[in-house]
């Protein structure tokens, strides 16, 4: 089965500026702290763009973790796409979505996830990892809608 879940958040941030940090490799690791997350491959640092990858390490759930994505999709400063090429995941896409706004920015994120492990990975999609993730999407998109 696969989990798919849409989370939206308001910034007085401009558009390009929330755009930008949405793929800031630097930000990404401050909003992640509490889960030790760090990019050791590909981009390590700075902004990522088209056809570039990061690799990820983080400890979520007591558990080590390794993922490395791509950036399949950037148009500047609406939409971008990142996707697991390789990592815990049977599939993961992030969709990210701006929209200006009177008063800033709406960020929109589009998670769409399948877990490995067959009915096992079904059950705990549904017991734990969707919350989980969802979570983790939006405090991560609260904590950038105020840098």
């Amino acid at each position: 089965m696969t989990v798919s879940f849409t989370c939206r958040t308001e910034s007085t941030l401009p558009l390009e500026r929330l755009f930008d940090l949405a793929r800031s490799i630097d930000a990404h690791m401050d909003s992640q702290k509490g889960a030790r997350e760090r990019a050791v491959g590909g981009v390590t640092s700075g902004l990522i763009g088209e056809g570039e990858e990061v690799t990820w390490r983080a400890r979520h759930f007591g558990l080590p973790i390794t993922m490395t994505s791509r950036v399949t999709a950037l148009e500047f400063p609406v939409r971008f796409v990142d996707e697991q090429v390789k990592g815990p995941f049977k599939s993961f896409r992030h969709v990210h979505e701006f929209e200006a706004t009177s008063g800033g920015t709406v960020m929109t994120d589009r998670v769409r996830f399948t877990a490995p492990l067959g009915p096992l990975g079904r059950l705990v999609e549904r017991l734990v990892l969707g919350r989980y993730l969802e979570r983790l999407i939006v405090d991560r998109g609260h904590f950038l809608a105020v840098r």
